[in-house]
């Protein structure tokens, strides 16, 4: 074996290995970002669900409150009840939005490439109202 080629297998595998980790980070990178997608979709469709059985038109903050309990990084969200200015009594439906959530990558290339933030868009629901009585259970 030559001298001058003693060391070229690790060099070799140092690289390959290095291709291979960064494909492998891109690929779970996508896998958490799908993860963040649907679990987004999920909250802003259980926030709804405890808007129209439970919450107060006057009181976002218990919604958000549930919503934070099923992914903690909302930190707002947009309650809008039909028709506009009714109370509990009367309100017939309710759009829950989730807004301005974001996503951090952790793979080195895409943080290098473009912003290690990626904001995600709007995650909204709409739910008409039930008629149910309020159940502590539930709320």
């Amino acid at each position: 074996m030559n001298t001058r080629q003693r060391g070229s297998t690790s060099v070799e595998f140092a690289l390959a290995f290095l291709l291979l980790l960064g494909f492998l980070l891109g690929i779970l990178d996508f896998a958490r970002l799908l993860y963040t997608w649907n679990v987004a979709n999920e909250t802003a469709r259980a926030g709804a669900r405890y808007a129209v059985v439970c919450a107060d038109p006057t009181n976002k903050a218990r919604i958000l409150a549930t919503m934070q309990g099923l992914m903690p990084q909302v930190s707002d969200i947009d309650v809008v009840w039909q028709p506009a200015n009714c109370d509990a009594t009367n309100c017939e439906s309710v759009t829950v939005a989730i807004t301005g959530l974001q996503f951090r990558w952790i793979a080195p290339i895409p943080s290098l490439l473009a912003t290690p933030l990626v904001m995600l868009p709007g995650f909204s629901t709409y739910l008409p109202r039930e008629m149910m009585t309020y159940n502590p259970l539930i709320c």
